[in-house]
């Protein structure tokens, strides 16, 4: 992450100056997570699903996916943070590293993997308890990642990590939204499937956009009205508007951010109204008249095919 803060015309950072000064720290919520993700579960199953770019001490991704490993048919789960994460390594799931009076060094990146969730706590119930036990009795099922040269311990472009990416068929989190270009790319390049939040602005990148008009990249389902909410690190705080950041709730809102995917979901074969039935003697608006003068520009066989359309972000689901 860096120090430097990018102001606006409010003085408040937005996302896109967030973006800028690469402040990637948003941490979904797993009522946001479970509402997209049912939209999905047929893709599921017997399938290794990759969360990349989450801490498994603290991830909703993980917890999502952990709590319905059994529901989803999942034959695999890995989770890996990176080094730098504000909060990667400061939960207590593994004992081993409260160990010698809290002197051991937590690892900064990890690599947890689970090949199944069953009862270990003897309750007659497979869940998060389950699971937590599990690893703290398994050492196996977590490693410490390392940095190289070029990047730090669980840097998703780091080897050790593309490596980890190879043996994924479905990578679901929520990515560095300064590196988004770069991410989508890679799981481009790979040939994985994937679910992942970002800016609804990365559909104007010409790297993403020319994904979408080759029909190999959508917008998901969305959030909820279209309201984004993230957890943020406790020192950010300040540089959000109380516009965005809400005290009470402790979470910033954004409305323009959505979920990019290639995998096919029902809604998005839904037809689109785009009319309805005015009431007799109702006179039509002034948008409304303005709007089909554009859209009869737009499908005139005499209109100059050369020059540019504008189109509603959305309309890329």
């Amino acid at each position: 992450m860096s120090d430097r803060r990018m102001s606006t015309s409010s003085g408040n950072r937005t996302l896109s100056s967030a973006k800028a000064a690469k402040q990637d720290e948003f941490y979904t919520q797993l009522a946001d997570i479970a509402n997209e993700l049912k939209h999905y579960k047929d893709h599921f199953k017997g399938k290794v699903v990759l969360c990349n770019c989450d801490d498994p001490f603290e991830s909703n991704f993980f917890k999502y996916f952990a709590a319905n490993f059994n529901t989803l048919g999942l034959k695999k789960l890995i989770c890996t943070s990176y080094d730098g994460s504000p909060i990667a390594g400061q939960g207590v799931l593994f004992p081993e590293y409260q160990d010698g009076n809290g002197k051991r060094r937590k690892p900064k990146a990890v690599v947890v993997t689970l090949e199944h969730v069953k009862d270990e706590t003897g309750d007659g119930a497979a869940n998060l308890d389950d699971v937590e036990l599990f690893l703290k009795r398994n050492k196996a099922a977590r490693k410490a990642l390392k940095a190289d040269d070029k990047y730090p311990g669980g840097d998703f472009r780091s080897p050790e990590c593309v490596e980890i990416l190879k043996a994924a068929d479905i990578v679901v989190t929520n990515p560095p939204f300064s590196l988004f270009r770069e991410y989508v790319a890679q799981l481009v390049e790979h040939g994985k499937q994937f679910l992942i939040i970002g800016s609804k602005n990365a559909i104007t990148y010409k790297e993403v956009f020319k994904l979408i008009k080759e029909n190999k990249l959508w917008l998901g389902v969305g959030f909820n009205a279209g309201n984004a909410y993230f957890e943020i690190p406790k020192e950010n705080v300040r540089d959000f508007a109380s516009g965005v950041y809400d005290e009470k709730t402790g979470l910033v809102k954004f409305r323009n951010v959505g979920w990019f995917t290639n995998m096919d979901f029902e809604e998005r074969h839904q037809d689109i109204p785009l009319f309805k039935r005015r009431p007799r003697g109702q006179r039509p608006s002034r948008e409304a008249k303005t709007i089909a003068a554009e859209f009869e520009e737009v499908l005139s066989p005499q209109r100059d095919r050369r020059r540019a359309s504008i189109f509603p972000i959305d309309l890329a689901q």
